[in-house]
């Protein structure tokens, strides 16, 4: 992304907008194991566990 060129200003905008969700929604993270936040967010939401702090 560092060295790309856009030929307008939405261009640009909507590939940032679509690198930030790759970035931020499909690429794994080590803090919740190598998963993606998407899987993550699937199986948090189908879980029983409320608050596994406590």
């Amino acid at each position: 992304m560092s060295s790309r060129c856009f030929s307008t200003l939405l261009h640009a905008r909507t590939e940032i907008e679509r690198w930030c969700r790759e970035y931020n929604e499909h690429r794994p993270k080590k803090a919740i194991g190598a998963m993606t936040p998407a899987t993550y967010a699937k199986q948090l939401a189908n879980s029983d566990i409320i608050n596994p702090g406590l």
